[in-house]
C-alpha cells in the first residue's frame, strides 16, 4: 500500500511523518527528492542552467537558491519554466524510490508530499493521510516557529488550498491541535484500521 502523507504549511505533518519513520516504514520525501534532482552534476541543473543562465549557480557549481528565487519571483514566465523543469524530474525520482521500496519488499511505502493536492498528485498514491490542525492553531504555530508577523503567517497559510479542502480528499485525518500522544494515538488507530501494523 502506498500512503501518500500531507498536510499543510505548520500542520505538524514532519511530527508525523518522524511517527511513521519510528514504526520502520520507508518514506519518499518530496523536499528531500526536490533537493537530490538539483544536486552539481545532475541533468535537472544542467537545464536550469540552460535556461537562467550562470547567475544560476553559486561558486562551487550547486544551484543558486536564492539567486534563482528573485528571478522567478518578479516573473511569472521564468517561474513557469523553471517549475517545467524541476517538477517532472522530482515526480520521477519520487516514483523511482517508491518502486525501489516495493522492490525490496516494503509492504507499505511513505510519500510524504506536501503539495500532494495542489500538484494532483492523488494517482501516485493508494491512501491519503492529512494532518490538518485548525486555522488559529496553525497561524498561531506558524508564526512561533518562523518568527513572522500575521500577516505573513496568514499570506503563506493562503497560498495553499485550506486544509479543510485537504480533509475532504483524504482517507484518513489526524487532527494535530492536541498533545503529541493524542496524535501518535490516532496514528496508530488509522495504521491499524488500515492493516499496516497489527
Amino acid at each position: 500500500m502506498i500512503i501518500g502523507l500531507t498536510g499543510s504549511i505548520a500542520s505538524g505533518k514532519s511530527t508525523v511523518a518522524n511517527m511513521l519513520k519510528d514504526y520502520g516504514l520507508p518514506i519518499v520525501d518530496a523536499d528531500l527528492v526536490a533537493r537530490i534532482v538539483v544536486e552539481p552534476g545532475t541533468p535537472t541543473l544542467q537545464k536550469i542552467v540552460e535556461a537562467f543562465g550562470e547567475v544560476a549557480l553559486t561558486e562551487d557549481g550547486a544551484m543558486n537558491r536564492q539567486k534563482i528565487g528573485e528571478i522567478i519571483f518578479n516573473d511569472e514566465e521564468k517561474r513557469k519554466q523553471l517549475n517545467s523543469i524541476i517538477h517532472p524530474a522530482i515526480r520521477q525520482e519520487m516514483l523511482r524510490q517508491r518502486d525501489e521500496h516495493v522492490a525490496k519488499g516494503a509492504q507499505t511505502v511513505i510519500m510524504d508530499i506536501p503539495l500532494l493536492f495542489e500538484s494532483k498528485l492523488q494517482h501516485f498514491v493508494d491512501k491519503i493521510l492529512v494532518v490538518s490542525v485548525t486555522e488559529e492553531t496553525q497561524l498561531k504555530r506558524l508564526m512561533e516557529r518562523n518568527q513572522l508577523s500575521e500577516q505573513e503567517a496568514t499570506a503563506r497559510i493562503s497560498s495553499q488550498l485550506p486544509l479543510s479542502i485537504k480533509e475532504q480528499g483524504a482517507d484518513a485525518v489526524i487532527n494535530n491541535n492536541g498533545t503529541i500522544e493524542e496524535t501518535a494515538e490516532q496514528l496508530q488507530r488509522i495504521l491499524r484500521n488500515w492493516e499496516v501494523i497489527e
